[in-house]
């Protein structure tokens, strides 16, 4: 199973070991390593993998998932 992490600010982390990246031609993308990071800010060189040029460019992320209410436990 693949856990995807919206980082603040920063890429989606992609972590898990069966991960399979195919592009909208339904080519697959070589993916070599754990985790990968998937470009957010749209300014990557390495496009869809994350370079760290959000960092360098101000990229801030537009807001957070919004707050959850769980149902309360029964008494």
């Amino acid at each position: 199973m693949a856990t995807i992490k919206v980082r603040e600010n920063g890429p989606y982390r992609v972590d898990g070991d069966d991960i399979t990246l195919i592009d909208w031609h339904g080519v697959e993308y070589p993916v070599d390593r754990r985790p990968i990071a998937l470009c957010r800010c749209g300014a990557s060189a390495t496009k869809p993998f994350c370079d760290g040029t959000h960092r360098t460019i101000g990229f801030r992320a537009d807001v957070p998932a919004p707050e959850v209410q769980r149902p309360k436990p029964e008494a």
